[in-house]
């Protein structure tokens, strides 16, 4: 699903235009992020939350000389833990 066919879903579902979803949905994800680089946790109870993690440096491989060893930079990424209530429903869907 592209963003702007979900876009389209809320306005459906939520009866607002898609203009009006649009900003909707662009409001939220730039909220997220916004969270996200503060180094804060977004929780949607029963959804999931949304957090960084710290990579710590590691050794990787150069895929075009694979004898050739490249140390990957430490760095803080994105991650998210699906809440109960999402993975039940995703399983039941099956």
């Amino acid at each position: 699903m592209t963003k702007q066919e979900f876009v389209d879903r809320v306005a459906e579902k939520s009866g607002l235009s898609k203009r009006d979803a649009g900003k909707a949905v662009d409001a939220v994800l730039d909220s997220i992020t916004d969270a996200l680089k503060q180094g804060d946790a977004v929780t949607f109870t029963g959804f999931g939350k949304f957090s960084t993690t710290r990579r710590a440096e590691r050794q990787g491989v150069n895929p075009r000389n694979p004898g050739q060893k490249v140390t990957i930079p430490a760095a803080t990424v994105p991650r998210f833990s699906a809440g109960s209530t999402l993975k039940k429903s995703v399983r039941g869907s099956s």
